[in-house]
């Protein structure tokens, strides 16, 4: 099949039909209004995505407390965000009902910004230091993640997507540096028990078939006694833990999931990489072919970090500009079974209208991300959070920005 053909065919992801295999990852851009609801900026962001055809889109990081969060405008979904949050669904969906949408839950743990925010961890990272979750706080986290799956179902999206990469809260309380005596720390199946434990929960008083229940995961955070690591300050890499947690949340229903690596803090660069560093996107696919190669067929995954590929006009070496264009580099990962679908993040930021480009035969017309970053640093400010290089509005932010503060000296959120 012809590569833009296979990017653009349906999938099947649970019960639901999904319209093709192009994902919008979960951008975080910081412009919720003050109680935490989608403002006019968010709903303008996600009306462009949704009329641009994608199959599947996450909802950002969307946070289960305000107690406890990263970003200073974050998204958030409690009972009193859930009118706002049905009326956001319910416009989106008379755009385009065949694009599926799942919001990502999320707690920040470690990541919470103590500026403005209780700054709450499972052990304390140096660097990173904050109060010592209890159990009974963990409980009460699962708690709000179940009701904040409910809420979901409720305002009418498809699905949720649990989120356990990039250091944040789920991610923490697995890796192996989480050795302190408690309920969900030391051994593996105290590490894995809060993840397994809300799944089998969600799964329970959720009580649907059809809604999606997937997780974003890191399988490698990248640094010693990080989730991926042999021990609690190995810097060795060991597969085993992560691959028994994937089996284990297929086990428990997962439906999905989104390959990443890294952690925003320590790590970004496994994350996040600029256009001097291209060749970290081979990784993901090598970690996305690990996952689809011990889970069920049934199962989607979703291969994250092509937005670097670009249209093949990019600093590749060894790869023509043919082979290494989003497009042609997505559809092999897919048609040699590394993958089922890919994820653009930065890419659905530059031009949230590429697959209807694609889809109309306008690829010419596509804004392709150039890798500059300037959207993370927008993020690392608190700023709201856009493409300047495309977008008029964001530019202006950014540049007011850079007037006021310079630039960021580290990257970093």
């Amino acid at each position: 099949m012809d590569s833009k053909k296979l990017l653009l065919s349906p999938i099947k992801i649970g019960e639901r039909d999904c319209e093709n295999r192009l994902f919008a990852q979960a951008m975080e851009c910081s412009d919720a209004d003050p109680e935490g609801n989608p403002s006019d900026l968010t709903l303008q962001r996600y009306e462009k995505l949704f009329k641009g055809r994608w199959g599947m889109i996450s909802l950002e990081a969307i946070t289960i407390t305000g107690e406890s969060r990263s970003r200073l405008n974050q998204l958030e979904i409690m009972p009193h965000n859930e009118k706002a949050l049905t009326t956001f669904v319910k416009r989106l969906k008379e755009i385009n009902p065949n694009a599926l949408i799942v919001f990502q839950l999320t707690h920040s743990g470690e990541l919470s910004n103590p500026d403005f925010s209780r700054r709450v961890t499972v052990k304390n990272l140096p660097g990173m230091e904050g109060d010592l979750i209890t159990e009974e706080e963990a409980d009460r986290y699962i708690d709000q993640f179940v009701l904040a799956s409910k809420i979901t179902q409720n305002c009418g999206a498809d699905g949720i997507d649990m989120k356990f990469c990039h250091g944040y809260l789920g991610n923490q309380i697995l890796r192996p540096y989480n050795d302190r005596k408690w309920k969900y720390g030391g051994n593996w199946q105290n590490r894995s028990r809060f993840a397994y434990d809300l799944y089998e929960r969600i799964q329970k008083e959720v009580g649907n078939k059809k809604f999606l229940i997937g997780s974003k995961v890191s399988l490698w955070e990248g640094f010693p006694g990080g989730f991926g690591s042999a021990g609690p300050n190995s810097p060795l890499m060991d597969m085993t833990e992560p691959l028994d947690f994937l089996k284990g949340l297929e086990e428990r229903g997962a439906q999905y999931f989104v390959e990443t690596i890294g952690n925003v803090r320590s790590s970004i660069s496994f994350v996040e990489a600029d256009n001097k560093h291209p060749y970290l996107s081979y990784l993901h696919m090598y970690f996305a072919n690990l996952m689809r190669q011990n889970l069920k067929k049934e199962t989607v995954i979703i291969g994250g970090h092509f937005s670097a590929f670009r249209d093949g006009n990019n600093k590749l070496l060894a790869v023509t500009k043919e082979q290494s264009s989003i497009v042609e580099m997505g559809a092999q990962c897919i048609r040699d079974g590394m993958m089922d679908m890919i994820a653009l993040g930065r890419q659905s930021l530059a031009d949230p209208s590429t697959p209807l480009m694609m889809i109309e035969n306008r690829d010419g017309e596509i804004k392709y991300c150039t890798s500059c970053l300037d959207c993370l640093e927008l993020m690392i400010r608190q700023e709201y959070i856009g493409c300047p290089t495309f977008n008029p509005h964001y530019r202006k932010i950014f540049q007011d920005m850079r007037e006021r503060l310079g630039i960021v000296k580290e990257r970093y959120t």
